[in-house]
Order: C-alpha cells, then sequence, then structure tokens
C-alpha cells in the first residue's frame, strides 16, 4: 500500500490551536522518513483552492514546535461548503500530485475532509481544536495549553478581585463546550461555574450564593462563564445591581489559542501527524485521528461526527461540591 502514496498535503483549518505546528512536524519528517513527498498548503482550505501550495522538507519544519499557532495559517473558507469548491480542491490536488491529505482541525475541518475523500482524494483528519469537544477523542490539540493560559489568567484576576473585595465573571473559550470553564472552575477554587451543558440561566441562584458567601466572610466571588453562555459583561452589571457588591467582566479571548504550546500539547500532537501518515499508507481514507484510553487510534469521519459528546455527570457534581 505504500507505494500508492507519493505525496501528502497537509493543511491546518478553522481556529488555531497551540501544538498544531507539532502536529505538522510530525506529518512532514514521518512522511520523508518513509520517502513520502509532502506539499504545505497555506490559509486551509482557502489555500487550496488558491492554490497557495509549497514543496517541505526537514529544514520547513526545523524551530516550529514551540510556537504557537500554526506555520502555515488557517482561513474559513464558505467557497469550500459548496458542491464546485470541494470538486476545484479534489481537483487542485491531483495537478499538484497530492495522493493523500491530513487536515488538522474541528468538526468543520472534519467535514471538509469527508468531501475531499468522497472526490477520490485519500483524507485524515487530526483534532486540532482548543474546545476539547471533538466526541471520538479523550484529547485535541491546543486543550492543555488553552486550560493553563486561562487557569494563569483567572489567578490574577483572582488577586485583584480579592483585594477589592469584588465579585468577577470570567469568560474562557470553548464554543459551545463547558471544557475549559469546567477545569478552571475546579483548578481556580471558582464559587460558581457556568457552562452550556448544565446551567439553567437561573441568575438568582448565583445571586443567592454571592450574598450568602459575603455572609460568611467571603472577599471575593469568583464566576466562570462560557463562551457558551456569554453575555458577561451585561450578567455583571445584573449581579452589581441586585447584590450591591462591586462585578467586574473579565473577556480572556483569544489569548487562551496562543502561546508556546505544553508539552503534552507538543508529544500528542507530533504523535497524532505521524499516526495520520502512518494511517493514509496502510491505505485508508476517511479516517479521523483520536486518543481514546491511552492510545492513538482512527474513526471512519461519519461515525466520528455522528457521536455525541456530554460533561462526565460524577466530574461536573464534583465540581459543584468543590
Amino acid at each position: 500500500m505504500e507505494k500508492e502514496i507519493k505525496t501528502i498535503g497537509v493543511l491546518t483549518s478553522g481556529g488555531d490551536a497551540p501544538g498544531m505546528n507539532a502536529a505538522i512536524r510530525g506529518v512532514v519528517r514521518t512522511a520523508l522518513a518513509k520517502g513520502i513527498k509532502v506539499k504545505g498548503i497555506k490559509k486551509g482550505y482557502q489555500g487550496l483552492l488558491n492554490e497557495e501550495i509549497i514543496d517541505m522538507e526537514r529544514k520547513s519544519v526545523s524551530d516550529i514546535i514551540q510556537r504557537g499557532g500554526t506555520i502555515l495559517g488557517t482561513a474559513r473558507c464558505s467557497e469550500f461548503m459548496t458542491l464546485e469548491g470541494q470538486q476545484q480542491g479534489a481537483e487542485v490536488c491531483r495537478k499538484h500530485g497530492i495522493d493523500g491529505m491530513v487536515v488538522i482541525g474541528g468538526d468543520g475541518s472534519y467535514r471538509g475532509a469527508q468531501k475531499l475523500a468522497r472526490l477520490g482524494i485519500n483524507t485524515v483528519g487530526v483534532p486540532g481544536t482548543i474546545d476539547l469537544d471533538i466526541a471520538c477523542s479523550e484529547y485535541t490539540i491546543g486543550f492543555d495549553t488553552a486550560v493553563n493560559t486561562a487557569m494563569n489568567a483567572i489567578d490574577k484576576v483572582k488577586d485583584t478581585s480579592s483585594s477589592h473585595e469584588r465579585c468577577s465573571v470570567i469568560e474562557v473559550m470553548g464554543r459551545n463546550a463547558g471544557y475549559i470553564a469546567l477545569w478552571c472552575g475546579v483548578a481556580n477554587g471558582a464559587e460558581d461555574i457556568l457552562i452550556p451543558e448544565k446551567y439553567d440561566y437561573n441568575e438568582q441562584t448565583i445571586i443567592n450564593n454571592i450574598i450568602e458567601n459575603r455572609k460568611r466572610g467571603k472577599t471575593h466571588h469568583i464566576i466562570i462563564n462560557a463562551e457558551g453562555i456569554g453575555h458577561s459583561t451585561s450578567m455583571a452589571r445584573r449581579i452589581e445591581a441586585a447584590t450591591g457588591i462591586e462585578t467586574r467582566a473579565t473577556i480572556l479571548g483569544y489569548m487562551q489559542r496562543g502561546g508556546s504550546p505544553t508539552c503534552k500539547d507538543r508529544y500528542y500532537a507530533s504523535m497524532m501527524g505521524a499516526y495520520a501518515v502512518d494511517i493514509l499508507l496502510q491505505g485508508k481514507s476517511n479516517r479521523v485521528v483520536a486518543f481514546q484510553k491511552g492510545e492513538f487510534v482512527d474513526y471512519d469521519i461519519e461515525e466520528a461526527l455522528n457521536m455525541h459528546k456530554d460533561i462526565d455527570e460524577y466530574q461536573y457534581n464534583t465540581a459543584r461540591i468543590l
């Protein structure tokens, strides 16, 4: 099967995530070591349609493993959501001799990979998203760095919140998933954790909790609010009006996507990039790399997209106790 794949393309799509460069490096160096050419595609699917394609050698990925973001760049591409765009993308791959494609990104990126696979381009997806919302995988590239970045920032806000005896509503990223909020809520010792999967939008419960804590002598109150709930600024205004306690909103935003990746993100991303190359060389296509029960595995993209992932009930209940 190995001789059937002569050239592999690699692109990063959707939101950037720390560790994507490690995954690119894993793809490039594993493929080259096995005699396979590698072409880097800049700016995701948009770059594929625009033929922004470069040859990659070992030196192309030197000194990138510690860098955040993605050296290939990323972009949204509405054109690739159309049949015409997908057909054009497949033709560009054939024109440049790309037999296999590694797509590093989230579920939206997988849908694009699926379309390429159906058009005859052997394609494998690698989970690159800080949101940890890929149902088939216990790990996604960038989550570990993002949650540590958020944790460190929240520690700093907590210090000043305590000094001024304030309530702080701190919004973290995660799109419609509450994993960053849940992990930070526990790690930062937050008094309230609001996640889309569990929040009932009853602010009176939060207000009562703040008032009771202040009666017990608590000098600050930290609320971790997930991006999927949002509206942190207006929430802070309502809390202050109801409690009389100075309340501030802090939206951490895109800082969570940047920065040097942690050891875990560098290591796992490297392994996932290498694994993606190996399964392409086995003749597989329309697959997604995942991490389950301590092992790197792969799933059919259709199966992966149909899987459902929810917050573990035990972990959520324990977080509320803590």
